[in-house]
């Protein structure tokens, strides 16, 4: 258990730590609704004046929440994410508000309705406007003080929101815990690591976009497609806000340093000092309060080397720091929001209260996400994870894997084209659910060694690395080179890039050869046995600048590949313990509210409470139909899980679920499968009533949070010790027909505790399907597997269906739920928002939409439809509409990079993405 940290004492307050001018009338205050176990929270939105070279008055809009009484509490300062506003944190505001703090958010410089230029967190500027705004709770009467002037203060946020916090943290000792987000430590590592310019993410910053929806007086974009991926789009409007010519609301000097940058397609000292001097790497030595960093895994703009040089820092200066690894990130939405902030609100709640609020639990000094579930109780995404006691870092003790590969020479190309292909801005994670982890690597470009096959299951936790021997012929002597590791299927061909990263080097003085140690991107993996790890080196990739004049680059493989193995990360599965061995009980229970085979109950009844209802013959071939099903949750009378939901499911649908966190989702399927009873309304499977214990359930196959396992069984022998355990008859089973669309082949005769997650998901899906039940039943089946695993997921469900069954599958994964189903049920807030075919939803077809850095001219457009197997393109202000008349998506992408067309994503012309935030709107 660790101890609170004593209270600093201050040598000194702030200079100028006078109350601020605030506008006379701006302030208005406002109240949420209360429920009865939530007090209201009041909001006071006022327009702070802010110092500044703007001119006198710079107006910052903040907003400040409190609840629950007059008492004295703690703060907290919730920054936004670039491109954002105040508004996008209001709803963690509020719930801080509830538990106890006075939270003030504001909307930097630059957008929302605040005035001013962008500084990019300018030490001068945003940074001070923090120190300010420290001051302005230090004179309300609801924050506690540590002394006069001091109040009791927390920062926390995400991306550009996550680095103000650390920077405050860095230059106002006031400032008492932080939680960052999905951040940079330095600016100008994330925008040229390695010294090469990543030229995609910048560009979309600095000119793609406009101002618009930014300027004073103007409310910050907040449309369903705006927030699409979270803080992935909000990252890629970022900058882009500077489209405007002039670098649109910019400070000149940041706007000079981008156009000197990428004309010359590469950092130069100034660019480097300049964004060091504004990131929180500036300050790392003076930042020693407890840190919680959330870094995302699906990150090419921040990746995880940025969160790890934070947490050696301010860890070095004695504070306590606790680093998780999030699914997610600026590539793929933040998937486990929730956890999150709970995670931060614990951390706050065990460094800014005292008493026995302030024990509170803040979770292991490193956490991972590895897999996926939902909680049953409240229907929120819960990401299985392993924990360790302490931070591994990047670099722990390694597994030496000879590499096989002679020396070889490759070109870069003229003008850096045709470039390879590893990540889009905002869509790296989603790249591989369009095929088998979506990558390029043209021929003659790259140098290729690769591993033996693993003898035995393998998980990489950190950066591996290589020693390469690298010559070039260029002019000035130099190489860019881009570095990346598949893990590569055993028929050689099926590969997947671990998060669609890369990582770039820039060699200097390397015409008579010169021996470089390449740190590759840091990732948590599993790799199967019988796979190997292929190392590619490339000369091009489509995210970076490469140089303009041809070169031939040599490069050989100096040593083995280091990977790193952190034996002290564990899942909480990894042990036998207590619980294992009761699972043969625990699963007998199951059957029995499953497949119905109680002794007393048994008759079919209404779900909600009453008597018996008989079967309708009318819907005996429906597999399923709800009609007005309502649950409160308990002890709330107006607060509903479920409200008045009806829908109906036909035979061979596959029926995705679709809702954001608390949509009522998981309790719908758990009155579905009689684990719990409605309020009101009434569910028939084939006409009849559902209740607990109702014989239909027979029917009736259920996988949801995945399931226990005996690890040193076979999968075949607990398949069988589960079917034991319902009492049905052995040959009822139809075991053959479950495995042969399980497809797990010769691992049902191994033992579950060398299964991979996939094998494990496949195994549990099998045993769903043990019976062949008519009606299938799946809870996020596709959560924590790589995307070959997802694919064969999702053939498994179509296999399944295929045979005049029902799935219904609730999932996270749109674009997964796009390829698998044929049906959609969209709920949010426990109603129904819309049913029907995918395509009716979505307004889809076979029209793709590509949208690009820049307009591309007639004749690229002919080009474009000239490419076989597409039957016409369209240019429009997104980009191109291009109809398929047999081409995939993969493969049009491939042919518009060899087209050169400058391709920032590609993807249905409207989204289930799209049309999903469009129909639940803010909830998302």
């Amino acid at each position: 258990m660790k101890l609170r940290l004593p209270r600093r004492r201050r040598d000194r307050l702030l200079a100028g730590a006078a109350a601020l001018a605030v506008v006379a009338g701006a302030g208005t205050w406002t109240a949420s609704a209360a429920s009865e176990d939530a007090p209201a929270v009041h909001r006071q939105d006022q327009m702070v004046t802010m110092p500044g070279p703007d001119g006198p008055g710079v107006p910052v809009d903040t907003s400040f929440f409190t609840a629950g009484g007059a008492g004295k509490r703690p703060a907290v300062l919730l920054g936004h994410g670039f491109g954002g506003s105040k508004d996008d944190v209001r709803a963690q505001a509020e719930r801080l508000a509830r538990d106890g703090y006075a939270v003030l958010t504001w909307s930097a410089r630059g957008f929302g309705h605040s005035g001013g230029r962008i500084g990019l967190n300018d030490p001068a500027y945003e940074v001070k406007d923090v120190s300010r705004l420290v001051d302005w709770l230090a004179a309300r009467p609801e924050v506690r003080l540590d002394a006069e002037g001091d109040p009791r203060v927390g920062m926390a946020g995400a991306s550009y929101g996550g680095a103000v916090s650390l920077l405050g943290a860095g230059y106002d000792p006031r400032v008492d815990a932080i939680a960052p987000q999905i951040t940079y430590w330095n600016l100008a590592d994330s925008l040229f690591p390695g010294g090469v310019f990543k030229k995609l993410w910048a560009g979309i910053f600095f000119t793609t976009g406009s101002s618009a929806g930014m300027q004073p007086g103007r409310p910050a974009s907040a449309g369903p497609q705006a927030k699409a991926q979270a803080e992935a789009p909000a990252a890629a409007q970022d900058l882009a806000a500077a489209a405007a010519p002039g670098c649109g609301r910019f400070q000149p000097e940041l706007c000079a340093m981008y156009e000197r940058v990428a004309t010359a397609g590469k950092p130069d000292a100034e660019a480097r000092a300049l964004l060091e001097q504004r990131s929180p790497s500036a300050v790392g030595d003076r930042i020693k309060v407890p840190t919680l960093i959330v870094q995302g895994q699906d990150d090419s703009l921040f990746p995880l080397d940025q969160a790890d040089a934070m947490a050696k820092a301010i860890a070095a200066n004695g504070a306590p720091v606790s680093v998780d690894w999030a699914a997610g990130g600026h590539d793929g939405g933040m998937r486990e929001a929730g956890r999150i902030e709970e995670r931060v609100t614990a951390w706050f709640d065990r460094y800014l209260k005292e008493g026995a609020q302030g024990g509170a639990d803040t979770g292991p000094a490193f956490r991972v996400s590895r897999s996926g579930g939902i909680d049953s109780t409240d229907g929120e995404v819960q990401v299985r994870g392993a924990d360790g006691a302490r931070y591994p870092g990047l670099a722990s003790p390694a597994r030496s894997l000879a590499l096989a590969g002679r020396e070889q020479t490759f070109a870069n190309p003229a003008g850096g084209a045709p470039p390879a292909l590893s990540a889009l801005p905002g869509l790296g994670g989603q790249l591989a659910s369009l095929g088998a982890g979506l990558s390029l690597d043209f021929p003659g470009q790259n140098a290729q060694f690769q591993t033996e096959p693993l003898t035995a299951d393998l998980r990489i936790t950190g950066a591996p690395t290589v020693t390469l021997n690298v010559r070039s012929t260029a002019a000035d002597g130099s190489a860019v080179l881009f570095g990346k590791v598949y893990d590569v299927g055993p028929d050689g061909r099926q590969q997947v890039l671990p998060h669609q990263l890369v990582a770039p080097l820039r060699v200097e003085d390397a015409r008579q050869g010169r021996n470089v140690e390449v740190r590759l991107p840091a990732i948590d993996h599993a790799v199967e046995a019988g796979h190997r790890l292929r190392l590619v080196v490339a000369a091009t990739d489509l995210g970076y600048a490469s140089p303009a004049a041809p070169a031939a680059y040599t490069v050989s493989a100096q040593g083995p590949l280091a990977v790193p193995v952190a034996d002290g990360v564990r899942t909480a599965s990894t042990g036998l313990p207590a619980w294992v061995w009761w699972l043969p009980l625990g699963a007998a229970l199951l059957a029995a509210a499953l497949l119905g085979i109680r002794r007393t109950g048994t008759g079919s009844g209404s779900g909600a409470r009453g008597g018996p209802a008989q079967p309708d013959p009318a819907l005996a071939e429906v597999p399923l139909e709800i009609t007005g099903l309502t649950k409160r949750y308990a002890k709330a009378q107006d607060r509903y899980a479920v409200r008045d939901l009806s829908f109906r499911v036909e035979k061979g649908q596959v029926l995705g679920l679709l809702g954001p966190n608390g949509a009522g989702k998981t309790t719908t399927l758990r009155m579905l499968m009689g684990l719990i009873s409605p309020d009101a309304g009434e569910i028939r499977v084939f006409g009849h009533a559902v209740r607990a214990g109702a014989p239909v359930l027979s029917r009736v196959g259920a996988f949801v949070e995945g399931a226990g396992f005996l690890p040193h069984l076979t999968g075949r022998a607990n398949l069988e010790l589960y079917w034991q355990a319902t009492g049905r008859p052995a040959e009822d089973a139809q075991m053959a027909q479950a495995l042969e669309i399980a497809g797990l082949g010769d691992a049902l005769e191994r033992a579950v505790r060398t299964y991979s997650q996939g094998m494990r998901q496949r195994l549990a899906i099998a045993q769903a399907m043990l019976g062949m039940p008519d009606l299938l039943i799946l809870d996020e089946p596709t959560n924590g597997l790589d995307p070959p695993q997802i694919r064969e997921m999702r053939e498994v469900m179509i296999r399944y269906a295929a045979g005049g069954r029902t799935v219904i599958v609730s999932s996270h994964l749109l674009s997964e739920v796009e390829q698998s189903c044929t049906h959609l049920v969209v709920m949010d807030r426990g109603r129904l928002v819309q049913a029907g075919e995918v395509a009716e939803i979505t307004g889809g077809g076979d029209t793709l939409l590509v949208t690009v850095a820049e307009p591309v001219d007639e004749v690229g457009v002919e080009k474009v439809a000239a490419l076989e197997g597409v039957g016409g393109v369209v240019a429009s202000e997104d980009g191109l509409l291009v109809r398929l008349e047999g081409a995939t998506a993969a493969g049009l992408i491939a042919e518009l990079v060899r087209l050169e067309v400058p391709v920032t994503g590609v993807g249905p012309h409207r989204r289930l993405e799209d049309a999903f935030l469009t129909l639940i709107g803010g909830s998302a």
